[in-house]
């Protein structure tokens, strides 16, 4: 069958599955934009205010829902403004495809207008970039880039096609979507013994649970494990809702603001079975003595992360899923009592329990607000004090259910991604915490809110200063708050009803819940601006290079 270029494109986003997509026009793309008109009954494509907000929309869509994320963008700046999206998405493995579309082939190289090398630029932050230039390598190019994205560590994948191929006639005939390939290590039953072995004979093990086992869906196994054993688990932030944050034997989340207890008992296991995580340097900030008294051992898709940050005995590469399915019925039913007594003892002597500096708690806003959305509701932030506090205190139930940009750190990231996850999730409610700094980077995504009547419910923790950076100065670097205080005027409230939504500001919890209450039966966007004073830290924090023993708590 002879099909435009443009054409193509849509039958194999449909081939794939793909129901929506993200993004922005432009004078490169206009092929392929004339398509989407023709097939809008099929894929919904939403319009972002800025290309980096369809980015992060299509990343916030792919986490909440398993899916690939696709988002399309023109040429030149269309295609680089994606690129801190794309960034976020590759630190965090998140399956996305981008469709760049890009000046006509006889253009390239000269300079053309809005013409830039985009596959060169996102070269180091996809796991594959395709530039397409030749009518007959288009449809190939395509399928790869769904199979790419979502085989072995998931990733971002990038389609750059120049205008002229978009136009052109291509032979398409359907297909089913590429199979994606097995990663089993050679070595997996041996292997999958010894790991049983260690864990039977252990005296102090502790699972310590990554990003991997959400995408893996192997968030039953885990618990099956927990409950077989008594084996108490941690968690990374990314691996956040994997089990239940009230869980038998769970004891939150590791790292620079984790609960005591989940630091101290990595510190004194004598086992640490790494699940698909990557020992970043916000976990084990210092690699040298992270389990220091313990076996590391580790199962990971991504054979590159075994011995990069911090040293194992043993690995096992492949799916967490199905590695764990292998090794569960070798583990023997087991008792830890003591060991779970000792690690109940660290939780009462250094509580997660924040210490309210002003009027309105940051935990209580947290907490009241997973309480009234409920069990189901989607949780977004961005990057800052709230994110810890979210990632500390959000009433964790599910995978999949807590979104936040971990590896990258982006600020901005969080408005985006609730667009995304409500779009991919229309029937559940999305609360998006926030800061007034990552707010303002991104806050025009507002329009694109109000356009769709999406009900995301924004909670941001108006402190006045860039807290996080500011804390640091504060506690570090002798107080000096240097460009970390803007002096903004901001009046979120008018900024949101300007744009079509609805504000509220809230100076009290009982504010806040009547704010909140008023929230969850709007049919558009909130922004409920609350009052917290810049003194409030996020806490307890151990400092880079350091261990739990050096635990800042006050």
């Amino acid at each position: 069958m002879k099909l435009l270029g443009s054409e193509a494109v849509m039958k194999i986003l449909l081939e794939n599955h793909v129901d929506t997509v993200f993004g922005y026009p432009g004078g490169a793309a206009l092929f392929l934009y004339d398509e989407l008109y023709k097939y809008e009954d099929k894929i919904k494509h939403v319009l972002s205010a800025h290309e980096q907000g369809a980015s992060h929309a299509a990343d916030g869509y792919a986490r909440s829902t398993g899916k690939t994320g696709v988002v399309i963008a023109t040429s030149g700046p269309g295609a680089t403004n994606l690129v801190t999206g794309i960034a976020t998405a590759y630190m965090d493995s998140v399956p996305m495809v981008i469709i760049t579309a890009n000046v006509a082939n006889n253009f390239i190289g000269r300079d053309a207008f809005q013409e830039t090398c985009i596959t060169g630029i996102t070269f180091p932050i996809t796991k594959h970039s395709y530039f397409v230039n030749k009518p007959e390598e288009l449809a190939d190019a395509m399928r790869n880039a769904f199979r790419i994205a979502n085989e072995g560590r998931k990733g971002p994948v990038l389609v750059d096609i120049t205008k002229d191929v978009t136009a052109a006639e291509v032979d398409y005939v359907e297909e089913e979507p590429y199979d994606t390939a097995k990663y089993v290590d050679e070595a997996i039953d041996k292997k999958s013994k010894k790991f049983a072995k260690l864990i039977n004979e252990a005296k102090k093990p502790v699972f310590y649970l990554g990003g991997g086992i959400v995408a893996s869906g192997a968030s039953d196994e885990v618990r099956a494990f927990m409950d077989r054993a008594q084996i108490p688990a941690v968690n990374s932030m990314m691996a956040s809702g994997v089990v239940e944050h009230d869980g038998k034997y769970f004891y939150g989340m590791l790292g620079m603001h984790g609960s005591y207890a989940a630091n101290k008992c990595i510190a004194e296991a004598d086992l640490v079975v790494a699940i698909g995580t990557r020992f970043s340097d916000r976990v084990a900030l210092n690699p040298k003595r992270f389990a220091e008294n313990a076996k590391v051992i580790q199962i990971d898709i991504d054979k590159s992360e075994v011995n990069k940050n911090v040293m194992v005995v043993e690995s096992i590469i492949g799916d967490c899923k199905e590695v764990l399915q292998g090794i569960l019925p070798m583990v023997k039913e087991a008792e830890h009592g003591d060991w779970i007594k000792t690690i109940e003892k660290w939780s009462k002597e250094h509580p997660l329990k924040m210490k309210s500096e002003g009027d309105l708690c940051p935990q209580d806003v947290i907490e009241e607000a997973c309480r009234m959305a409920g069990e189901e509701a989607f949780y977004v932030t961005d990057v800052g004090q709230h994110q810890m506090w979210a990632a500390q205190y959000v009433l964790h139930k599910k995978p999949r259910h807590f979104l936040s940009s971990g590896g990258l750190g982006t600020m901005g990231f969080g408005y985006g991604a609730a667009i995304g996850a409500q779009i991919g999730n229309p029937g559940n409610k999305v609360v998006h915490f926030t800061g007034d700094g990552s707010l303002h980077m991104n806050l025009n995504e507002a329009c694109t809110a109000v356009s769709n009547e999406l009900p995301v419910i924004t909670v941001i923790m108006n402190n006045r200063v860039l807290g996080m950076v500011y804390q640091w100065q504060t506690d570090f670097y002798g107080g000096r708050h240097s460009h970390t205080v803007p002096e903004r005027k901001t009046d979120f409230c008018k900024v949101i009803e300007a744009f079509g939504g609805t504000g509220y500001s809230a100076e009290n919890i009982e504010e806040f819940k009547d704010a909140f209450q008023k929230a969850l039966k709007a049919k558009g966007p909130v922004w409920i601006d609350c009052d917290i004073v810049s003194r409030q830290k996020a806490l307890p924090m151990i400092p880079n290079g350091h261990t739990v023993e050096d635990s800042i708590f006050e």
